[in-house]
């Protein structure tokens, strides 16, 4: 009993999320591959508490981990093969064992949350397409990527994943930016610009006219803002940025290109003179804030989005500090659901008045040239790691999951 005569009420217990599985890592993937690799899923591990499994040949991985004392403390899974770099998307068909494609069964089986990648990005998009599959009512997958803008990031989508869209394409990476950017960024409704050459909204080419017509005739949870150009991209108008993959790629590349062109220039002009080494010297640490900014590095990768299972792909030449920023954005993405907040958005748009198109229209439904074979070599699932560190190989392949 209380003083005034209440009867007392335990507090309710608080709920905890589940803590989510472990993230996948192909260390086979990537220029710098395996070495690299496990050094940045060591430090993922050992600095920021990050669940992981290592994917790929045993025997290497655990070379590599007994440089840093950490045989035995992370799993591996063995995997017969792996992706050269010079594949493309027919790798994933040639090479069924690859360590993307036991990685990619490791989610679906329940048994990881995530796949972190520095490998070819058409192997990686090709491989987890066919793998995970595409979520329902979504046509096509987009990767999103992080653009340094202030006073917060910006989100970038597609990258690359699909290159020829339709408007209602464009409509749905809306969808699915929104509900990225909602885990990444913190917003609950954050604003979409479609990218184009002109702010006006009759400016652009038959997709994009289109495109803005549909966005700004109203979608449930999309906050459309309006066009924007190529110079918007790093002034942080808008949270997510909506373009189809292959201008995206060009505007990112672009980007990128004139970032590093522009912080050689300021090297050089740095180091010219006596002086100028002086006053470099006394804004060392604005100057290393601001690389730390625009360093790829820092974001870890872009983000397939629209699978059964989220996929962080990592630039080729990624070093140790770029895989440890890829696994900490996998951790984060799926201890926010990233699958379940895009199924719920893409939801909410087919009930909206886009609702006709976005049913039955998935996966190249409506391409039949772009259909991969009927009886694709699925390939056999990983085998289940024991209490050690390691999974024996398997010689005779079981039943496709």
């Amino acid at each position: 009993m209380t003083g005034t005569g209440e009867p007392s009420r335990a507090a309710a217990p608080r709920r905890v999320p589940p803590r989510p599985l472990p993230v996948a890592v192909d260390t086979m993937g990537g220029d710098h591959a395996p070495g690299e690799i496990v050094a940045g899923a060591v430090e993922a591990v050992r600095e920021h508490g990050v669940r992981l499994v290592l994917v790929g040949q045993a025997a290497r991985i655990r070379r590599e981990l007994d440089r840093y004392g950490y045989v035995g403390k992370i799993p591996i899974v063995h995997a017969d093969e792996a992706l050269d770099m010079g594949e493309g998307a027919l790798a994933s068909w040639r090479k069924p064992r690859s360590s993307i494609a036991i990685a990619c069964h490791l989610i679906r089986q329940g048994r990881a949350s995530a796949l972190v990648s520095a490998g070819s990005t058409a192997g990686v998009v090709a491989t987890s397409r066919l793998r995970l599959k595409g979520q329902q009512g979504v046509m096509r997958p987009a990767i999103a990527v992080t653009l340094p803008t202030r006073p917060r990031p910006t989100i970038l989508l597609d990258a690359g994943a699909t290159a020829d869209v339709k408007p209602e394409t464009l409509v749905q990476f809306a969808a699915l930016g929104t509900a990225y950017a909602q885990i990444l960024l913190g917003p609950d409704r954050p604003t979409v610009g479609l990218l184009n050459i002109g702010a006006e909204p009759g400016k652009g080419n038959k997709l994009t006219k289109r495109a803005h017509e549909l966005l700004a005739g109203g979608s449930h949870g999309i906050e459309f803002a309006g066009n924007v150009e190529g110079h918007d991209l790093l002034r942080g108008r808008v949270d997510v940025i909506v373009a189809d993959g292959f201008t995206g790629n060009v505007a990112l590349k672009t980007m990128e290109g004139t970032i590093g062109t522009a912080f050689t220039e300021i090297r050089d002009a740095m180091t010219s003179s006596a002086a100028a080494r002086m006053g470099a010297l006394l804004q060392r640490r604005r100057l290393q804030d601001l690389r730390d900014r625009l360093d790829p590095d820092t974001y870890g990768g872009g983000v397939l989005l629209g699978l059964n299972g989220t996929v962080v792909i990592a630039h080729g030449a990624s070093r140790a500090r770029a895989i440890t920023s890829a696994c900490e954005l996998a951790h984060r993405l799926a201890a926010g659901r990233i699958v379940e907040r895009i199924r719920e958005q893409v939801a909410a748009t087919r009930t909206s008045r886009f609702g006709r198109w976005t049913h039955g229209e998935r996966d190249g439904a409506d391409r039949p040239e772009e259909r991969p074979p009927e009886k694709p070599p699925e390939g056999p699932p990983p085998p289940r790691e024991p209490a050690g560190d390691t999974v024996p190989d398997r010689k005779e392949p079981p039943a496709a999951p």
